[in-house]
């Protein structure tokens, strides 16, 4: 049986609130959005909740199982 990789990269986007917060918000997985007081901040948030929800998708057999490498590309 032949092993099977999937890899993908997520695209983030990023918003400047008028009191300073930064949104981080990752079009590809809709409600993935997170606020930080610092870009940085904002970023580990998005990426945190990003990867929950890739969990749970392959908890819920709502993803192809196998190895899975995941990596993040700020827009």
């Amino acid at each position: 049986m032949a092993k099977v990789s999937t890899g993908f990269s997520l695209a983030i986007e990023y918003h400047r609130e008028e009191d300073g917060r930064w949104l981080a918000d990752i079009a590809a997985l809709p409600g993935v959005t997170a606020y930080g007081r610092s870009r940085r901040q904002a970023t580990v948030a998005v990426q945190a909740l990003a990867q929950r929800l890739i969990a749970d998708r392959l908890e819920h057999g709502e993803a192809v199982p196998g190895p899975m490498n995941v990596s993040f590309i700020a827009a």
